[in-house]
């Protein structure tokens, strides 16, 4: 049998490893806890990269085997799942689900894309509905998954123009993948970066702080992305005359009205959902943790008398597998820091380089993660305890470093199989759709654009809000 090259270079680099932190001799600095994390760590990363074996289980493994090996306490192991992160994760997929059973998204939609009368009015419109929708969706793949019978309507109106739907196409995964940090919900490597920041510096990052430091940057990010888009796959003949989109147009592509009166079950679930993002924005007033805000709505959306949703239906589309994943690789990001292995990692780093030059390290190397982590999550769960003891060591703010590393790292548009929104975009059947060599281009440009964006953020708008460079 021939070993996939990948998978053998990856084995190669973690038995190396393995076998250079086995010899007692190699690395004095190192005790035998830290030994055993570093070993675990260069295996599971390595797995991730080469293998086909599910990521869950990856992590899972590699948080047994800390706890086998004493590296960490079975309370720290199974305590991560009790995380509040984990369970705002839960309750929010309980809302999304009451929010998609009222078909609330397809009138959004005829409303917002319905008032497009040009090519780049209906781009930006569209571009600012996909926006919101990581306040009422959580993970991208479960916005993408909404957001496709929107995508068919939109092809559909605009058959007789093959480009604009490839750009539509292409635009779509691109802004929901790039909008994504505006809320910490909006990617589970959010809640990662969040419990890793925490166990790490006992620095907490809430709903409401990740909310103001995040939105802006979605924005700009996203509508500059649009821009990108329309201007890489379309001509300037593609981009004149007029667009119509009618709301019977996106009808046909959804089981629910998308005019007309509004039903009593839309109105409270619309209520609900505003004022469980109002009650997470005010945090700072009622001090009520986005967890139990989040765990009234779903109790909320779920009810008998008042929900919209049965509560064994809502919990059918929680990503359990993420929750999972979430939880175990919290778990290694506390072996890392206790252990002092990541610590030592980065000590050999330069300690007198300055702050700006580390975030633009840091910037770029979590926009090219992709490349070699498809995960999202896991390049968070790899990166981010690495970046945050390199900030300590450098003297920069690890929320700073932390937030920009997350930020940088959901830039993931180079291949089809980056990520699952832009593997969900690229193949659907009569509709004519993105090529890998329409990615690579648009990739070429939107990089260097985004890891530019993401830097100036974190050294010129986050200090403004209270995040500093240096502490």
């Amino acid at each position: 049998m021939t070993l996939n090259p990948r998978l053998a270079a990856a084995l190669c680099v973690a038995l190396s490893l393995c076998a250079l932190l086995a010899v007692p001799g190699n690395f004095p600095a190192l005790d035998g806890d830290a030994r055993l994390t570093l070993a675990v760590f260069a295996l599971a990363t390595c797995a991730w990269i080469g293998t086909p074996i599910d990521d869950t289980y990856i992590a899972l493994g590699a948080g047994l085997a800390l706890t086998a090996t004493g590296v960490i306490s079975s309370d720290t192991l199974f305590g991560t799942l009790g995380d509040d992160t984990v369970w705002l994760l839960i309750c929010a997929f309980v809302l999304a689900a009451a929010v998609a059973r009222t078909g609330l998204a397809g009138r959004a939609a005829a409303f917002l894309v319905g008032g497009a009368r040009g090519v780049r009015q209906l781009v930006h419109l569209t571009t600012a509905a996909l926006v919101v929708t990581a306040f009422a969706v959580p993970a991208t793949s479960g916005r993408a998954a909404l957001a496709l019978p929107v995508f068919l309507a939109l092809a559909k109106a605009l058959a007789d123009r093959k480009r604009l739907v490839v750009m539509l196409a292409l635009l779509f995964p691109t802004v929901i993948l790039l909008s994504a940090v505006a809320t910490l919900i909006g990617a589970g490597a959010h809640l990662i970066t969040v419990s890793v920041l925490w166990e790490a510096t006992g620095d907490r990052i809430g709903f409401t702080q990740w909310l103001l430091l995040g939105l802006p940057l979605a924005v700009a990010s996203s509508h500059l992305a649009a821009e990108a888009v329309l201007l890489t796959t379309t001509r300037r003949a593609d981009r004149k005359g007029p667009v119509h989109i009618t709301a019977e147009e996106i009808q046909r592509h959804s089981e629910d009205p998308v005019t007309g009166p509004w039903t009593q079950a839309e109105k409270r679930c619309a209520l609900l959902l505003a004022t469980v993002v109002a009650l997470w924005c005010s945090e700072p007033l009622h001090h009520v943790p986005p967890a139990v805000v989040a765990l009234i709505g779903a109790v909320v959306a779920s009810s008998p008398a008042l929900g919209t949703v049965r509560l064994k239906d809502a919990l059918r589309t929680v990503p359990w597998s993420l929750l999972l994943f979430m939880a175990a690789t919290m778990a290694m990001g506390v072996a890392l820091a206790d252990s002092g292995a990541a610590k030592w990692l980065v000590s050999g780093l330069p300690a007198d380089v300055a702050p700006a030059v580390f975030l633009g390290v840091v910037v770029a190397v979590s926009t090219a993660a992709h490349l070699v982590l498809q995960s999202r999550s896991a390049r968070s769960s790899v990166l981010v305890p690495l970046v945050i003891a390199a900030a300590v060591g450098a003297g920069v703010n690890p929320v700073a470093a932390a937030l920009a590393s997350t930020a940088a790292a959901g830039f993931c548009h180079t291949l089809p199989a980056s990520a699952k929104p832009v593997t969900l975009f690229s193949d659907i059947p009569g509709t004519p759709t993105y090529t890998p060599r329409d990615l690579l281009r648009l990739s070429a440009v939107l990089a260097p654009l985004t890891a530019a964006l993401v830097l100036f953020f974190a050294a010129a708008v986050w200090p403004l809000l209270g995040v500093p460079v240096t502490r």
